[in-house]
């Protein structure tokens, strides 16, 4: 959270740009939910949904692009106020590709070649978005409130999906194997798999822009066991 200060012109502006990119989280974690469901149930007017507000990302990754230049060149923000506005330039560009990836889910749910529950590597789909709307719901939560502590637990659930992901891509060749029929159908659950294991990396990086923002660490490199350690301090 911004710093309170003598110019309640400058608390305002922090205040607007805090509102602004939780905004756009909260649409991005809405995305991410309807792609899925999307997927699940192959609702037209879901898909449609998720394309259509995929623009409103963009226009407000804009907005807020726009609004941290105006803010850094018209206030000259230093130590932790710096900090936020740089990491919130940072948060809007994974909080856009978050939408990027959901956009991509709600297509493939468009041409899907056979139902979902019909389709090898489902189930594990499922669970990987589960664990991945977690993290996201998470990592905005710490970037909002500037409270890191369950930061080490989003970055160990992101080593999950890592893990899950690539036995996915092991296992569904032998599927296919099996099953030439499903072949096609394979592939549609490596494309959405591959873009759930990507929002799982933009839910990281939300994490790690929080401890810099709150704590002014740099902790992309190192271990989770490491992280908790200075966390603690």
């Amino acid at each position: 959270m911004p710093a309170l200060h003598t110019s309640k012109h400058f608390d305002a502006e922090l205040e607007q740009l805090r509102k602004a990119v939780l905004a756009m989280g909260g649409l991005a974690e809405q995305q991410i939910r309807y792609a899925v469901a999307a997927l699940r149930s192959q609702d037209a007017e879901l898909i449609e949904g998720v394309l259509r507000d995929e623009h409103r990302l963009n226009q407000m990754e804009r907005e807020i692009d726009e609004a941290c230049a105006q803010l850094i060149a018209r206030r000259a923000p230093t130590a932790h106020d710096l900090r936020f506005v740089l990491m919130v330039h940072k948060a809007i560009t994974d909080l856009e590709r978050v939408g990027d990836e959901a956009k991509k889910i709600a297509k493939r749910a468009r041409y899907l070649r056979l139902r979902p529950d019909a389709s090898p590597g489902y189930a594990e789909i499922e669970a990987i978005a589960g664990i991945v709307a977690e993290m996201l719901r998470r990592a905005l939560d710490a970037f909002a409130r500037g409270d890191v502590s369950e930061v080490p637990q989003v970055l160990r659930q992101d080593h999950d999906v890592n893990e899950r992901f690539h036995a996915l891509l092991r296992a569904l060749p032998g599927a296919m194997a099996a099953q030439p029929d499903a072949v096609a159908a394979c592939v549609d659950m490596l494309w959405v798999a591959k873009a759930l294991e990507r929002v799982g990396d933009h839910a990281k990086n939300l994490c790690v822009y929080a401890v810099y923002m709150a704590k002014g660490e740099d902790v992309r490199y190192i271990a989770v066991e490491e992280l908790e350690q200075r966390l603690r301090r």
